[in-house]
């Protein structure tokens, strides 16, 4: 049973951090939340999030970094987590090219800090987050997870190939059972204002023009974040029914959690100007350092192991989206 089972969820305030844990606690499970709550973006937004998540008496917060070993020893020590999910992590690929340490700090550091932290107070299961971002240049579509993943073109995807790599060793060295989650172009309400669809939708409502690369010839699996929420429990819920371990000789799987169809980003911005009612100005630029072409997801493995399927297509995701926008900037259109 997934109920009693004791959760730690890292990233609690970030934007699938916030969802999950909401789903969660939704679901009657008692969540502990950790997040360094740093400014990478609006600070306002996550602690929006984070109040939602504490009217629920089954949620526990900490400010906690992951970098700081002491704090998170200490934690670990105290609570004996059975399943901790770990999100927390310095997002974004082109933030990575101007602060390169912040990825080492967070996404390197910070993740040993988890790993260790579960070898030496030991967890049923660790979840941790990857990122379509480790197929790099990948030619095969759709991407699948035994695609060679060896040429990163971004450092933020080299961190997230890193986190892989060290989740193997310390699987096979400590038998811990984990799984990692390459996740492709979440966006939904509650959203990271540094993803395009924010921002594109900030730009059209304020008549600001927005920036096209590779002149919007550019297709990406965009995928809701509920199908997300769910396609991790799905996960979940298929362990506890053999006590959170792989039913092999494996000690780690990685599975894809895409939407399995990719949309141009011509059709993702005309499609987001009919929801607003507004046309957007358009400048179209060339491709930028750190980005690919295609991202797609084969969800094969997730979808025969669990039943996982994406529900969400990208109408009904950016609708509620912008229902959310208009809500949270208390905005009329």
């Amino acid at each position: 049973m997934v109920s009693n089972n004791k959760i730690l969820i890292t990233g609690a305030a970030g934007f699938i951090g916030f969802h999950l844990s909401n789903f969660f606690l939704a679901n009657n499970l008692k969540v502990t939340g950790i997040d360094c709550m740093n400014e990478y973006y609006d600070i306002d937004l996550k602690n929006s999030r984070l109040a939602i998540l504490q009217r629920n008496n089954d949620f526990t917060f900490k400010k906690i970094d992951i970098c700081d070993k002491m704090s998170l020893d200490k934690l670990f020590e105290e609570e004996k987590f059975d399943i901790v999910i770990n999100l927390a992590a310095q997002a974004g690929v082109r933030y990575s090219i101007e602060q390169p340490y912040k990825y080492i700090d967070s996404n390197l550091i910070g993740f040993i800090n988890i790993l260790e932290a579960c070898r030496s107070f030991p967890v049923k299961h660790l979840f941790f987050a990857s990122s379509s971002s480790v197929y790099g240049s990948n030619k095969k579509i759709p991407f699948s997870v035994s695609d060679q993943t060896d040429s990163p073109v971004s450092l933020y995807a080299a961190t997230k190939k890193a986190n892989e790599l060290m989740a193997y060793s310390y699987a096979h060295l400590y038998n811990i059972p984990m799984t990692g989650l390459r996740f492709f172009t979440v966006y939904g309400p509650w959203g990271r204002p540094d993803m395009a669809y924010f921002s594109f939708t900030k730009n059209i409502v304020n008549d600001e023009p927005i920036k096209l690369y590779n002149e919007g010839k550019m297709r990406r699996d965009f995928t809701y974040i509920d199908d997300v929420v769910k396609g991790i429990y799905s996960l979940l819920e298929h362990l506890s029914q053999s006590s959170f371990k792989w039913n092999s000789e494996e000690q780690i799987k990685i599975f894809n959690i895409g939407n399995n169809q990719p949309v141009e980003l011509i059709h993702f911005v005309e499609t987001l100007q009919n929801i607003i009612g507004k046309k957007a100005t358009i400048e179209m630029l060339p491709m930028q350092d750190g980005d690919v072409v295609e991202t797609y997801a084969d969800i094969d493995p997730l979808k025969k192991l669990t039943g996982f399927s994406p529900k969400t297509n990208i109408q009904e995701g950016l609708q509620q989206f912008f229902d959310w926008y208009k809500m949270y900037n208390k905005i009329n259109f």
